[in-house]
């Protein structure tokens, strides 16, 4: 069954996330995973402003943890956090 990595992020650093944003995609890809969704998103209802949203399947959840667990990632994760106010899941 897929998985899904679902994150909204308000960049703070548009240089730093930059740097961030061009390292994910070979993790994302040697870990067999797909980028679904990468863009900003309107708000409709409720309160919110201008963030990007992040949606990413893989085909399990145990894909999804190796993925986000591996030692690829979590400086990445570090860096994402720096460079911005983050929310994140994981679905499935």
């Amino acid at each position: 069954m897929p998985a899904y990595f679902v994150c909204q992020v308000e960049v703070t650093d548009p240089e730093g996330y930059e740097n961030y944003r061009h390292q994910v995609p070979p993790t994302i890809e040697k870990y067999g995973g797909k980028a679904l969704v990468r863009g900003f998103a309107e708000t409709v209802e409720g309160e919110g402003g201008r963030v990007r949203m992040v949606i990413i399947e893989f085909e399990s959840s145990e894909a999804l943890n190796r993925w986000y667990n591996s030692e690829e990632v979590k400086p990445l994760n570090a860096l994402r956090q720096t460079v911005s106010q983050s929310h994140a899941v994981m679905i499935g």
